[in-house]
């Protein structure tokens, strides 16, 4: 396998600062837009987003969850063995609020379709903005598209992109795998 550094430390932590200045600009205070992780590994970047969104405002009032999409998925059932969810932290409603659903990599698009399904349950949002860190802009099989990009990949579909979390891993880094060629 080939690795190749995509995001690294500082680096990553200026994606992230970058990517809270543009929710700023749309979203001035926050008090009606909300922050949505998807489980399990858009939390992590949820909780970097919430507390840089939290220091440079200086508040602590931005709402933010965490929504499981394991029973909402098209491939739940495809899956050997049995399935377990995560649990949704969500404490408030979303109807009328500006939602901004946070993963770490759009890929094939099927995740954000399925948050956009298990949201619902929470009532019907004023608008839905979708945040990632990577986007691998040439492998969609539906239509969505982020509004706010960390990073663009061009990769086939026999590469990987790992993100891990020093929260989770013990180092923030994005690496793009290959299979030597």
């Amino acid at each position: 396998m080939q690795k190749r550094t995509l995001l690294s430390g500082q680096k990553l932590q200026i994606t992230i600062k970058r990517l809270c200045h543009q929710l700023i600009e749309n979203h001035t205070d926050f008090n009606n837009t909300v922050l949505i992780g998807i489980q399990p590994r858009g939390t992590f970047f949820a909780d970097r987003v919430h507390q840089e969104l939290s220091e440079i405002l200086k508040t602590d009032t931005i709402k933010k969850g965490h929504l499981d999409i394991t029973f909402f998925r098209d491939d739940f059932r495809r899956k050997d063995g049995l399935v377990t969810a995560n649990s949704n932290t969500i404490d408030f409603i979303i109807e009328g609020k500006q939602v901004i659903l946070i993963d770490d990599v759009l890929w094939t698009g099927r995740t954000i379709r399925a948050a956009m399904d298990a949201l619902l349950a929470y009532g019907r949002p004023e608008s839905v903005e979708l945040m990632t860190l990577i986007d691998r802009r040439f492998s969609r099989h539906l239509p969505i598209e982020a509004n706010y990009v960390g990073l663009q990949v061009d990769s086939v579909d026999s590469q990987k992109v790992k993100v891990s979390w020093k929260e989770n891993e013990g180092e923030d880094k994005v690496i793009l795998l290959s299979d030597k060629q």
